[in-house]
């Protein structure tokens, strides 16, 4: 351990005052939340001159277009003209993700000298260090929400501050809170003391997510590539000058991961809906009027898809199976362990992809508007189901050759075998003295 070495005496006086726990926690919270924010705000003020030059309003109008938007990221809805809107744009969300995590990470490798170190922990010593740090982090992050929704609350928008702090919560927990723990180093160290079937399972799970949502996100790119010229079409109805249309591609990028998801649960099998009483699926498309967004052309033709449609639903458990298999290939594990660690991997996967989809859609408008988004039970299940067997499957064939590897190895001989040998060789020994 390095940090147990001998220093220089300069050195060595700065570790003995390291920078307060408290002021790094606080700041990269908050710097977490303003870093996005001002992208946001600026926009706005950009967005509110490129629509009319700065005719009518002011630019406080354009800031607070970004602050809602913001928001509306971090699940707060708003409310358009008496209709409520709560469909989240992930595309924000992964924005606010992307500055937590590198902010978490700074600030875990800032406080990394804090607490015991690596041996005082091994010995059972409690270490604070890494929850404080994350207590501190949402406590900022949280105020500068707080302040952001009193802002911006108005009549005509009304965010959530109740949802906005859970989201806030939410991505603390499964975002910041990792960041600070791997940057402190503290997160190898508690893996330490786990199975290491437990964490090949865990790198199953990450490793079949990230496929399964890279592919998701490819099979919505084809279907949008080929529908561009329609997607060009419901654009030029609007009749925007430049600055407007590329005001409008941002808007509908901010939804591009909730088209991704959507595409996903397409995949599995269940689908997902785009207003009451239709369906989006491989099996049936029932589709009513549509509003005029340029992502609602990736959409496929209103009745039953060709047949080879059906053979696409093969694709999550194939990128399931061929992910765990390169996933546990170089893990020096038994043939059992490997088998657990692949089926648990999947199926925590599936949970994984399940709880994002149920993330990805809400009211987009009034009336029949309301229900957009995967069928997240039915999406739970097959989610499951596919990445479960997928992982399985590919997590088999390398137990397999665990197996017959560990039946090739010969058995050992065993004390008696030893014993014996060694007394022969002693009575030898003696008859020829």
């Amino acid at each position: 351990m390095t940090s147990l070495l001998t220093r220089p005496d300069h050195a060595r006086t700065d570790a003995a005052r390291p920078r307060p726990l408290v002021l790094i926690a606080t700041l990269g919270g908050a710097l977490a939340a303003l870093g996005p924010l001002v992208v946001l705000l600026a926009i706005g003020v950009i967005g509110w001159f490129a629509t009319d030059a700065g005719v009518h309003g002011a630019p406080r109008d354009g800031m607070r277009v970004g602050a809602l938007a913001w928001l509306a990221g971090h699940g707060s809805g708003i409310t358009v003209m008496g209709a409520r809107i709560t469909i989240v744009p992930l595309g924000v969300t992964a924005i606010a993700a992307w500055s937590m995590w590198r902010l978490g990470h700074r600030v875990g490798d800032s406080v990394s000298g804090h607490g015991p170190d690596a041996d005082r922990i091994s010995d059972g010593e409690r270490d604070f260090t890494v929850p404080t740090a994350i207590a501190l982090f949402f406590a900022a992050y949280a105020v500068v929400a707080v302040v952001v929704a009193t802002l911006a609350a108005g009549t005509t928008a009304d965010p959530s501050l109740p949802r906005v702090l859970g989201w806030t919560l939410l991505l603390t927990a499964f975002v910041a809170a990792p960041a600070i723990a791997i940057g402190s180093g503290r997160a190898a160290i508690w893996a330490a003391f786990l199975p290491a079937s437990v964490r090949a399972g865990a790198a199953v799970a990450g490793a079949v997510l990230a496929r399964l949502l890279a592919v998701s996100a490819l099979v919505f790119l084809i279907g949008f590539v080929a529908s561009f010229d329609e997607a060009a079409t419901m654009t030029s109805r609007l009749h925007p000058s430049p600055g407007e249309a590329g005001l409008y591609a941002l808007v509908n990028a901010a939804f591009a991961p909730n088209a991704a998801l959507f595409a996903g649960s397409w995949l599995l099998g269940p689908g997902f809906a785009v207003g009451g009483a239709t369906l989006v699926s491989p099996g049936a498309v029932v589709l009513g009027p549509l509003p005029v967004v340029p992502l609602l052309a990736a959409l496929p033709a209103v009745g039953t898809p060709p047949g080879w449609v059906g053979a696409l639903l093969a694709l999550p458990t194939l990128v399931a199976a061929v992910t765990t298999h390169r996933t546990l290939r170089g893990r020096l594990l038994t043939w059992d362990r490997i088998a657990l660690a692949g089926c648990g991997g999947g199926l925590a996967a599936g949970v994984g992809f399940a709880l994002l989809a149920s993330l990805s859609g809400g009211a987009a408008g009034p009336g029949r508007m309301r229900f957009v988004g995967p069928f997240t039970r039915d999406v739970l299940v097959h989610a499951v189901t596919a990445c479960g067997i997928g992982a399985l499957l590919g997590a088999s064939v390398l137990a397999w050759f665990a197996w017959r590897a560990a039946r090739s190895v010969p058995s050992d001989p065993g004390p008696a075998a030893s014993t014996g040998t060694g007394s022969g060789t002693g009575s030898d020994s003696v008859a020829e003295d």
